[in-house]
């Protein structure tokens, strides 16, 4: 660990926190994979290229954060059965409404940008600026995100207004 001036036991929660985001970001993988082939409705077409979009972006970023857990000289979580005890998201059915599908991705969007936020506190309290660094930017491309699926429920609502 010398090689990153980084402090072994300042550096553990950083890690700690950093395999509940992972396990969010796998949840979140999966579910966008769901939703992507399951999606029916007038917004098919929409939300099939939006989803499959997405669900590219999250294995990219499950990639990045296993990688950096790693580079920190810890062990990420790779087990289903742990994800599901450790996530902050749930599973979602594959029958849900399309618009629907969108409020619960919002809702993700959430609660991965609090995980995220937690990360970058103790990546903070433990001098990581490279945690920080990436989690910032992961931050940056979840907030737009989640604005261009805020937008389009303005839309859809004002088209179909019994949603």
């Amino acid at each position: 660990m010398n090689y990153l001036n980084l402090d072994k036991k300042k550096i553990t929660a950083t890690a700690e926190q950093m395999n509940i985001l992972l396990a969010d970001y796998h949840m979140y993988y999966q579910k966008l994979r769901n939703f992507h082939w399951n999606v029916v409705g007038p917004n098919f077409f929409d939300l099939h290229i939006k989803f499959e979009e997405m669900y590219e972006d999250a294995k990219i970023k499950v990639d990045e954060i296993a990688e950096r857990i790693l580079t920190l000289r810890f062990q990420p979580t790779s087990n289903f059965t742990d994800y599901l005890k450790i996530s902050n998201l749930k599973e979602s059915p594959s029958e849900t409404k399309d618009t629907e599908m969108v409020k619960i991705l919002l809702e993700d969007h959430g609660l991965l940008l609090k995980q995220m936020r937690k990360v970058v506190e103790k990546a903070d309290a433990a001098g990581d600026e490279g945690t920080i660094d990436m989690i910032g930017s992961f931050i940056a491309d979840l907030e737009k995100v989640s604005w261009m699926l805020d937008a389009w429920t303005m839309k859809t609502s004002q088209n179909h207004p019994e949603i």
